[in-house]
């Protein structure tokens, strides 16, 4: 038990002197009725990492949507610019996904739910105001990797607002 607070403690106390974005995706908001929320600590000035937390509020029966209802993103990024302002990444992510896929059986289409995994990068450009604002666009696509009624593709897109700490 000790070690288990020791290494807690551990972890704890290096997150809060590193920089840590909270981010809403606005994109998802206004386009597909989702909310994701990203938390994100920096390693370095060149390197961070993530986790994002989609929640797809949009009805089955509509027709753009996400196939996932539920997906948890951890990701890692790499800085390849060292201007503060403006700044280029590419990332890697896993992405668990959960939700339902339309079927066609011979009497007619019905949903089957599913729970993947996925493996992916994307690519995408931030801006970090100096009072802290943080604006980031980014785009990429991963597969799932264990499922065989998931879909093969998992979209990575976003335009996320939040607030550098």
């Amino acid at each position: 038990m000790k070690k288990i607070l020791l290494a807690f403690g551990l972890l704890i106390s290096s997150l809060s002197y590193s920089q840590q974005e909270i981010k809403l995706d606005i994109g998802d908001a206004l386009v597909i009725r989702s909310l994701e929320f990203s938390y994100e600590s920096y390693l370095s000035d060149e390197s961070s990492f993530g986790l994002s937390a989609l929640f797809n509020l949009a009805k089955q029966d509509v027709s753009f949507r996400y196939n996932e209802n539920i997906m948890i993103t951890p990701y890692y990024r790499h800085y390849f610019t060292s201007d503060y302002k403006w700044n280029f990444f590419g990332e890697g992510f896993i992405g668990i996904n959960a939700g339902k896929s339309e079927s066609v059986k011979n009497s007619g289409n019905f949903n089957k739910k599913y729970t993947d995994g996925a493996l992916g990068i994307a690519i995408g450009t931030k801006y970090v105001s100096d009072g802290g604002l943080v604006i980031d666009i980014y785009g990429g696509v991963g597969r799932n990797l264990f499922g065989t009624d998931s879909p093969i593709l998992v979209p990575r897109l976003g335009l996320n607002v939040g607030w550098r700490f």
